[in-house]
């Protein structure tokens, strides 16, 4: 018992300076820069075209991020993020069945708006812009090279707009973030094609160190 009593004063030694400092520096009122590393789940939504039915599929994602205060409570929170995102998917297209997976890199240009709930909890809003920089697909066993061929031919849209929604979850320099997003507009193009039309939808967690004094 003894010793039980004596680690709980050291612990609480410890934590009592923390929260001292912590209570007399506000960061709500602070410009903050962070970098941040995670993941990403997304799958595909309001498909059209030949029958398609999509499986999720994880995605790495990593950037940085400004945090401007306007008010104590309400901010701007601008991001760049590389990003991946894509999904599995079974269909029939051009009568056959066929089975692949497809990750697509974007840069992501997130400008969020930040209401601060306490010095804790952070909600987050707003549009992001994502840029194509690379896509990789990856068929199965048994694609004929008619339908390979139709899926390289897709006039994929290279700058996408989306909408995100969010939590972050501030301890000191640590923050832990969460994300939910989804396209506005659709994959295709100005062309027409015979592959699935779609949208993007994913969910982000990320883990990110804030920088200041």
């Amino acid at each position: 018992m003894k010793k039980i009593l004596l680690l709980i004063l050291a612990i609480s030694s410890i934590a009592y300076p923390g929260k001292a400092q912590e209570t007399e520096i506000d960061l709500r009122q602070r410009f903050i820069f962070g970098v941040k590393i995670g993941a990403n789940l997304s799958t595909v939504f309001d498909t059209q075209g030949e029958q398609f039915n999509a499986d999720p599929k994880i995605g790495f994602v990593t950037g940085a991020f400004l945090t401007v205060p306007i008010w104590r409570f309400l901010g701007v929170q601008p991001e760049i993020l590389f990003s991946q995102r894509g999904f599995k998917a079974t269909g029939v297209i051009l009568g056959s069945p066929y089975k692949f997976t497809r990750t697509i890199s974007y840069i992501d240009l997130p400008l969020l708006a930040t209401f601060n709930l306490n010095n804790v909890v952070t909600v987050v809003a707003g549009p992001q812009l994502s840029f194509q920089v690379w896509q990789r697909d990856a068929f199965s066993t048994g694609t004929s090279p008619t339908q390979v061929q139709e899926f390289s031919n897709d006039d994929i849209r290279k700058n996408t707009l989306s909408i995100l929604t969010g939590l972050d979850f501030n301890f000191n320099h640590i923050v832990l973030g969460t994300r939910a997003g989804f396209d506005v507009q659709d994959n295709i193009g100005k062309g027409t094609v015979i592959t699935p039309r779609y949208k993007n939808v994913w969910v982000q967690a990320t883990l990110g160190y804030r920088f200041y004094n």
